[in-house]
């Protein structure tokens, strides 16, 4: 019972966020980058209900526009590094021997490296517009996927069913289409379920550091990054970003506990 009301609480936790995403337009009180200087750096107030920043603009909106920028990053890099480590982890899983010796020993080499230099440094070469912030995470994420993927297509390519198709004369496409992969779509389901709130953090590291979302666009990162400066003076710049970032990445991973929980049981929490 619990199970089932932490996977509804977050899943509308995560409804609600996307479709404000997706609605930012119309339901924002204020333009995203309308100014007005007279009130400037204002605290909340019935008028702007989250202040204002270094220019006037209304940071509820800025917030509710850049939910846009964050959620596209986020599922972006998702859906790449899903697409990417599926189809790796399956070729070496399947095929094994030799082949799945040299595909992991690569996988091994960058996965020792830390996450974050190799974002900052793929960045640096991509650019730092969305599409380059999606591509450097995605080309970090996919290995952990891949690695699932794989273990998953050891454990189930020689079972009953699996040799039997190969007697039948089925491709090695046709066995991992329609036998290997919907026996497999749990863990690459919770997999992408936990690599959104990897995202949104990772976006957010690099906005501190100064080589994440380019203006005029802004995620949550950037606003919270801009919003540091002034943390002692402007709380409510950091504050409210932050408090953005962390209840979408927090309810991701809940909704992807909850869903490891109910489709793996033998990794069920103790």
């Amino acid at each position: 019972m619990l199970l089932k009301l932490q996977i509804l609480i977050s899943s509308i936790i995560i409804l609600l966020i996307i479709s404000i995403a997706l609605a930012a337009p119309y339901i924002s009180p204020y333009g995203f980058d309308e100014t007005d200087f007279a009130n400037a750096l204002k605290p909340p107030s019935k008028k702007h209900i989250m202040g204002t920043d270094q220019e006037g603009r209304d940071l509820f909106s800025r917030i509710l526009y850049g939910a846009r920028v964050s959620m596209a990053v986020a599922v972006g890099t998702a859906v790449v590094a899903l697409l990417i480590g599926t189809t790796y982890g399956a070729i070496s899983g399947y095929i094994g021997g030799k082949t799945d010796e040299v595909m992991m020993r690569i996988v091994d080499v960058f996965y020792s490296l830390p996450d974050l230099l190799l974002v900052v440094l793929i960045t640096l070469l991509v650019g730092k517009g969305v599409e380059g912030i999606v591509v450097s995470l995605s080309l970090t994420a996919w290995m952990r996927v891949a690695r699932i993927v794989r273990a998953s297509v050891i454990q189930i390519k020689n079972v009953a069913f699996i040799e039997s198709a190969k007697s039948l004369g089925a491709s090695p496409i046709r066995i991992f289409m329609v036998h290997i992969l919907p026996n497999i779509l749990s863990p690459v389901i919770v997999t992408l379920t936990f690599s959104i709130p990897y995202a949104i953090i990772a976006e957010s590291t690099l906005s501190f550091l100064g080589i994440g979302i380019s203006p005029p666009q802004a995620s949550w990162g950037t606003l919270a990054s801009t919003g540091w400066q002034g943390i002692r003076a402007f709380p409510h710049l950091i504050v409210f970003p932050s408090l953005a970032i962390f209840i979408t990445a927090f309810s991701f991973n809940l909704l992807g506990e909850g869903l490891r929980d109910i489709l793996d049981p033998q990794t069920k929490r103790r």
